[in-house]
């Protein structure tokens, strides 16, 4: 196949994008990018029971964080439009009268209630109801009647439904780019429901209609499509197109267990599912997504790629540049890609690190402001010495606060090395800072280590006891720094408090 390549995320707005949905957009991207074609969206809203109004705006707000916009869709670019199934669903109709005329479908008029008495009568069987080529004929259809008594049932407004009518004893050789030769048979397979009387086709007619107008070239999906892989293969061959070559993508599954990843996995182990923030109207209740929860885009979507492909070197660290340059559907596996939280964590870590201390110190004095904190420390420098502790900003301020606020409390456990002699040894560090007229970071360590020397003073006696008197606790960047950061008369004034209270 030589056609331009086109590729396409089709959500349904049904509520917030999953996690899952964004590396379906994303291997879509990589690959049209990588191939020098079109990425494009279109919204699969035919099922307007389950119509969630904020859905829509929400997916194409996640994309555009993430960094992977389509190149065409609704509003932008619009060669093939529209890109939303309910405006496009005059035109199905034609298309499926024409499976109609050339034999490939025909109407049912069965009722729900029939349907489901059927159903339970094989289950008494234990058997299970398939609606194929074993019933059709003695059902209530098209199959059995003349065309004059089908057309007035339909002029009577009786409800119906169109079904594919699934060719006998054929055994269907399909390739997939990820999973090679995949075979049905279509005996076991059913007639499913192309289009119903209200006017609107299912998802399997409207889909195969739009990706044939919209010149779709590939067809990169989830692993759940796989069983509706030979349907579609079947239309194509029913109105005469040439099929789109297809990958179905392995399933992103639990941390812990069997399963595909839900929103439940994420609630129960603290982790996000979605890309931003989502409040559900119905429940009243708001699940945090990547965005709030202090991740940045970009190690989003390096996580996200490595969930289930890689480029066949070690390497873990990528940028967008990089992953379009690589990537390449046949190195995508077969098997579901286990969800790590805390691999996902360090990838965020790996990009804070890259992050200015400029840009690092931007985003904290946001969160000091918020806090109620004005300060003249060089945050730019607070920042440099503990963010490689860090895998989020908003842990700084737990990892930080010393700086700001002197302790009102400290650690029980390290309050034990509080000795009897220390009062007076920590007197004299007060002495000897109030006599260091450079005071920066080395020159205050080279004095201060100068003089325990001199004097035969044990380090663990003075340097784990003024840590706690700075701190609060035996945690922190490296001490000379914090002393020479929050300066001489604050860090005097914490000594003397520690030795007033311990």
């Amino acid at each position: 196949m030589n056609k331009p390549v086109r590729v396409r995320f089709a959500p349904s707005p049904t509520g917030p994008l999953h996690i899952g949905g964004v590396r379906t957009a994303l291997f879509n991207y990589l690959f049209a990018k990588k191939k020098g074609g079109t990425f494009y969206i279109r919204i699969e809203d035919t099922d307007q029971t389950r119509f969630v109004a904020e859905a829509e705006d929400y997916i194409f707000e996640a994309l555009e964080w993430l960094g992977i916009s389509p190149d065409e869709t609704i509003g932008k670019n619009e060669k093939f439009g529209p890109y939303r199934q309910s405006d496009r669903k005059e035109m199905y109709k034609q298309y499926a009268d024409e499976l109609i005329q050339s034999g490939w479908a025909y109407y049912a008029f069965d009722t729900p209630e029939k349907l489901d008495e059927l159903r339970k009568q094989a289950e008494k069987e234990g058997k299970t109801f398939i609606y194929n080529h074993t019933v059709r004929e003695k059902l209530d259809t098209s199959l059995n009647f003349s065309e004059e008594i089908v057309k007035t049932r339909i002029t009577n407004g009786e409800h119906y439904v169109i079904r594919f009518k699934t060719p006998v004893n054929e055994t269907l050789h399909l390739q997939d780019i990820i999973r090679g030769d995949v075979h049905f048979d279509t005996n076991l397979l059913d007639d499913k429901v192309l289009f119903k009387s209200d006017g609107m086709p299912t998802y399997h007619l409207a889909n195969i209609v739009d990706d044939h107008l919209m010149e779709t070239s590939h067809v990169i999906r989830g692993e759940e499509w796989l069983p509706s892989m030979p349907l579609h293969v079947m239309l194509y061959r029913a109105f005469g197109w040439e099929a789109p070559e297809f990958a179905h993508l392995p399933l992103i599954l639990k941390p812990i267990g069997n399963g595909k990843l839900s929103k439940r996995d994420g609630d129960k182990l603290g982790f996000p599912v979605f890309p931003l923030q989502w409040r559900d109207a119905s429940s009243k209740t708001i699940s945090n997504g990547y965005k709030e929860s202090g991740f940045f885009p970009e190690a989003v979507i390096n996580f996200l790629a490595l969930l289930g492909w890689n480029d066949g070197t070690e390497q873990e660290i990528f940028s967008l540049a990089e992953l379009i340059e690589k990537f390449d559907l046949k190195r995508i596996h077969k098997s579901g890609a286990k969800f790590d939280p805390e691999k996902n964590k360090w990838f965020n870590h790996q990009y804070l690190q890259k992050q200015t201390d400029e840009s690092l110190a931007e985003a904290f004095k946001v969160i000091l402001e918020e806090k109620g904190i004005s300060t003249s420390l060089d945050i730019k420098r607070v920042v440099a010495s503990i963010k490689e502790r860090a895998n989020f900003i908003t842990e700084f301020w737990d990892l930080a606060d010393y700086f700001f606020v002197a302790p009102t409390s400290y650690d029980e456990k390290a309050a034990k090395n509080w000795k009897e002699e220390t009062p007076e040894l920590m007197k004299q560090v007060v002495e000897q800072l109030q006599n260091i007229e450079d005071f920066t970071s080395t020159n205050i360590e080279n004095l201060l280590k100068d003089w325990m020397t001199t004097n035969e003073i044990g380090m663990g006696k003075v340097m784990q006891p003024l840590r706690l008197s700075l701190v609060g606790a035996l945690k922190g960047p490296h001490l000379f720094d914090i002393i020479e950061l929050i300066g001489k008369a604050e860090t005097s004034n914490r000594i003397e408090k520690a030795i007033a209270t311990l």
